[in-house]
């Protein structure tokens, strides 16, 4: 079984609105083939795909969104919030409790302990038909930007 990593997001995010795309890689050690990227998808289809695949491969798949850019300078904005994330996120973990609080983690591990699997129920793996319908719709939230 492999790794799905994405973005939470609160329900009413307009990111959510925005195409996905799916960058499927080696799971752990040196990197053996080089990255595969898909999409665009709408996010339902884009998290279903990637938990379809990684639930029989050893990879991990990142779902995240394309942010559709019209000029150099919406690339540099969208390149300078990244940056100024990643040091609030640096800062955050710097000023953190070094043991923190773990209640959630071992609620979890009692949960598994105990024979139980969280739940956790996957998504319906697309079918071509849906996500052609969802390109169409990709491609006309793309002409009206």
């Amino acid at each position: 079984m492999g790794a799905l990593v994405t973005l939470d997001l609160p329900d009413d995010s307009p990111i959510l609105g925005l195409p996905w795309v799916i960058t499927f890689g080696p799971l752990g050690g040196p990197a053996e083939w080089e990255p595969v990227v898909c999409g665009p998808y709408e996010r339902p289809h884009a998290l279903a795909l990637a938990e379809a695949v990684v639930a029989e491969e050893q990879l991990v798949a990142v779902v995240e969104p394309l942010l559709p850019a019209l000029s150099a300078d919406e690339v540099r904005g969208e390149i300078a919030a990244a940056q100024l994330a990643a040091e609030d996120e640096t800062a955050r973990i710097e000023e953190a409790d070094l043991y923190g609080d773990f209640e959630d983690t071992v609620d979890e591990e009692s949960e598994l302990a105990a024979g139980q699997e969280p739940a956790v129920e996957p998504l319906p793996e697309p079918t071509e038909a849906e996500l052609r319908a969802g390109f169409g719709r990709i491609a006309e939230l793309l002409r009206g930007r």
